[in-house]
C-alpha cells in the first residue's frame, strides 16, 4: 500500500504536494510514515495550517530515508514548511505534523497541529474518531439562521449581558458552542468567571506568556445570578435534552465565580427540572464542587493533561491549589452518584507513553469516572513534550490507537466521546 504523498507550503501559505516524498508523523522522537490505513480523510472542518520557523520531516521515497527539507527539491530557490490539520471535534489526533525547528523559532498558536497527508485528491489526517455526534458540525450552523437567533433573544433578553456577550463569541471569534445557543440546539455556554486559580500553559484567554496570542479575549464581567439564569432558561425552555456548561475558553475556571453560579442554580432548579446543568472546571476547589452538586449540578467535567502529579502541575501551574484537590473533587461528584467526565488534553508522544498509561489505568481503578473526553491539546507539541521532560523519563509511545485500545479493553462500561452529554444518556457506573 503506497504513503501517503507530502504535504508542504510556500512563503505564500500555497500548500502543494511533493509526489517523491511521503508524509510523516511525529510522537516525541518517534517518526513513521503515513499511510491510507491510519489515517482518514480530512474531517469537514478542519482546517490546514502551515509552520512558520520550522522545516517539515519526510520520506524520500526514493533515498528510503527520513530527511529534513528547508527547500522545494524542485525549486531550490523557495523555502517550504511543514504544514498540519487543526482536526474538527470529535477526532483525536494519534500524530503530529512531522517537523524540526530553527534555532529561533517561536512558539505555535494554541492549536493542535496534526499530521495530514495527499491521496487520490483528498486530504488526509491520522486521526481516529471518538465521538459521532454532529454537535458542532458547522454544515448545521447557517449564518442566517444565527442571525435570526441574536435577534431573537435580543427581543427576549434585552438587557443580559451575558446575552451580548455570546454574540460577540459567536460573532467575531466564531465559537460554536455560542452559535448553538443562538440556533437553539444541544449545550449553550454560560461563561461567568473573570478570574482563574491556575496558569495553563495553553490558556485560550489569558497568557503570561507574550509570545503566545490568546485565541479570545476573557469575559470582562461577571454576570448576576438573574441573568445567568434568565439566559439559562430561555436555552432549558426551547430545546430537548438541552444542556448548559459553566466553564469556557472565554472565561476562568467557574468555581471562583461560585457567589453567583450556586443561587443561579437554585434559581433555575426552582424553575424547572428540564435539562442538564454541567460544569467545566479545574476540580481546584473540592468543597465548592460538593455545594455545587447539592444545589442542583447534575454533571461535571474536570480537565486534565495527566493523572500524574507532576506532569499535572508542570502544565496547569496551580496557584493556591494542588492535584489531591482536584482528585478529591473527582470521588466527591462519584460519593453523590452524579456524572462525572474528565476533560483529557492529548498529546501524541506524551498521552500515549507507557508510564501515562500506567498512571491512567490506576486512576481509572481507584475513582471510576463515567466518560473521558479525548481532546487534543491545543499547545506546541515541541514544547509540551520538552516541558514533560522536565518532571518525567520519556519513554517510546505505544501509540495514540494501542492506547484507546487498552483503556477501553480495562474498562468496558467507560464511555468515550467529546461532548458533554445530556442526562438522559448518563450512565451511572
Amino acid at each position: 500500500m503506497k504513503p501517503l504523498k507530502a504535504l508542504v507550503a510556500n512563503q505564500k501559505g500555497e500548500i502543494f504536494d511533493l509526489p517523491d516524498y511521503a508524509a510523516v508523523g511525529m510522537a516525541a522522537d518517534k517518526l513513521i510514515t503515513l499511510s491510507p490505513k491510519a489515517t482518514k480523510n480530512m474531517p469537514y472542518g478542519s482546517e490546514l495550517m502551515y509552520l512558520p520557523d520550522r522545516h517539515p520531516i519526510l520520506f524520500d521515497l526514493k533515498a528510503n530515508r527520513y530527511e529534513v527539507l528547508s527547500r522545494n527539491p524542485d525549486r531550490p530557490d523557495e523555502p517550504i514548511f511543514p504544514v498540519a490539520a487543526f482536526n474538527s471535534p470529535g477526532f483525536v489526533n494519534t500524530y503530529v505534523s512531522a517537523y524540526r525547528e530553527e534555532p529561533e523559532a517561536d512558539f505555535l498558536p494554541l492549536f493542535s497541529y496534526g499530521a495530514v497527508g495527499w491521496q487520490a485528491g483528498k486530504f488526509r489526517s491520522a486521526v481516529v474518531r471518538v465521538d459521532r455526534q454532529r454537535r458542532q458540525d458547522l454544515r448545521l450552523m447557517p449564518y442566517d439562521r444565527i442571525i435570526d437567533g441574536i435577534n431573537d433573544m435580543q427581543k427576549k433578553l434585552p438587557k443580559n449581558r451575558l446575552r451580548a456577550h455570546l454574540e460577540n463569541c459567536a460573532l467575531v471569534y466564531g465559537c460554536p458552542a455560542a452559535k448553538n445557543f443562538f440556533l437553539g440546539r444541544s449545550e449553550a455556554p454560560i461563561p461567568t468567571s473573570r478570574r482563574c486559580n491556575a496558569q495553563c500553559r495553553g490558556c485560550l484567554s489569558l497568557q503570561t506568556n507574550n509570545n503566545i496570542p490568546v485565541s479570545q479575549q476573557r469575559i470582562k464581567f461577571t454576570p448576576s445570578p438573574a441573568e445567568i439564569a434568565d439566559l439559562a432558561l430561555a436555552h432549558l425552555d426551547r430545546v430537548k435534552q438541552g444542556i448548559i456548561s459553566f466553564g469556557q475558553g472565554c472565561e476562568g475556571d467557574p468555581l471562583l465565580a461560585y457567589r453567583v453560579i450556586h443561587p443561579a442554580i437554585q434559581i433555575i432548579r426552582s424553575t424547572t427540572t428540564r435539562g442538564t446543568i454541567n460544569m467545566n472546571t479545574n476540580g481546584s476547589k473540592p468543597d465548592l464542587v460538593a455545594k455545587l452538586l447539592g444545589a442542583g449540578l447534575d454533571s461535571v467535567r474536570i480537565s486534565l493533561n495527566s493523572v500524574r502529579p507532576d506532569c499535572y502541575e508542570a502544565y496547569f501551574q496551580p496557584k493556591d491549589y494542588r492535584f489531591r484537590h482536584v482528585l478529591k473533587s473527582i470521588e466527591y461528584a462519584i460519593n453523590k452518584g452524579k456524572y462525572i467526565s474528565v476533560n483529557y488534553l492529548n498529546c501524541p508522544g506524551f498521552t500515549d507513553t507507557p508510564a501515562e498509561y500506567d498512571a491512567l489505568k490506576s486512576f481509572l481503578t481507584q475513582l471510576p469516572i463515567n466518560m473521558i473526553q479525548w481532546r487534543n491539546l491545543n499547545f506546541d507539541p515541541q514544547r509540551y513534550w520538552n516541558l514533560m521532560q522536565t518532571v518525567t523519563t520519556p519513554t517510546n509511545p505505544i501509540g495514540m490507537v494501542t492506547l484507546l485500545d487498552r483503556v477501553r479493553i480495562a474498562f468496558p462500561a467507560l464511555k468515550f466521546g467529546y461532548f458533554n452529554p445530556p442526562k438522559e444518556k448518563f450512565h451511572i457506573i
